[in-house]
């Protein structure tokens, strides 16, 4: 019995010691926590879509997204995207607007995947990240967008945001139930700190700005 009163004091002794390391720990946390700081004020929704110099820093951000940006005419997309890729084998559509073969929601994804080019119009783009909103109406699949080799976006400079809060404000319009922020191409260097570019998703993504 006194062997076992010793064990029991011996292990109290040690919870007693494990749980004051935990609080000094703890406490030593709370010391080292910064000051709260207030969140920076928004000061209203100011959606200047169009402004040239929107559409400048719509064009800088996306380019540094490694994007490629374009300015087309209206009317010239598919010369411009045919121009880009003259050795794409297919080049589809996520609707009828141009004469590409028309991407079929019905498609498996292996199909998708050896899909040289998809273009698809974009809703709306943000000046502050190169972004552009590829609303669900216009990728023809969720997945297309995704698994095509190249991904092209024909958007409207007239709707270009200035940022994300602007953005937001826009999309309370959509009725649809899915969208996407698209921005570059996909990157990773995960594997031996090696860039490899398109590893996620397409290789290399064209905004046509019109």
């Amino acid at each position: 019995m006194n062997r076992k009163r010793r064990q029991n004091a011996l292990g109290r002794a040690e919870h007693r010691t494990r749980n004051g390391a935990r609080a000094a720990i703890l406490e030593a946390v709370r010391r080292a926590r910064p000051r709260a700081a207030p969140l920076p004020l928004v000061a209203g929704v100011q959606d200047t879509a169009g402004d040239a110099e929107l559409v400048a820093r719509f064009m800088a951000s996306a380019q540094a997204a490694s994007a490629t940006v374009r300015m087309v005419e209206a009317g010239s997309v598919e010369a411009a995207v045919r121009e880009a890729f003259p050795g794409a084998a297919s080049i589809a559509s996520a609707t009828p607007a141009w004469s590409f073969e028309q991407a079929n929601p019905a498609d498996e994804a292996s199909a998708l995947a050896r899909l040289d080019v998809l273009v698809c119009p974009g809703a709306f783009g943000v000046a502050e990240n190169g972004a552009v909103w590829l609303a669900e109406s216009g990728m023809g699949s969720r997945a297309a967008p995704f698994l095509a080799q190249h991904l092209v976006l024909a958007l409207d400079r007239s709707a270009i945001v200035p940022d994300m809060h602007a953005a937001c404000d826009r999309l309370k319009t959509f009725g649809e139930g899915y969208g996407a922020f698209v921005a570059g191409p996909s990157k990773t260097a995960d594997i031996e700190q090696t860039l490899v570019i398109g590893a996620h998703g397409p290789r290399s993504l064209t905004v046509l700005l019109t």
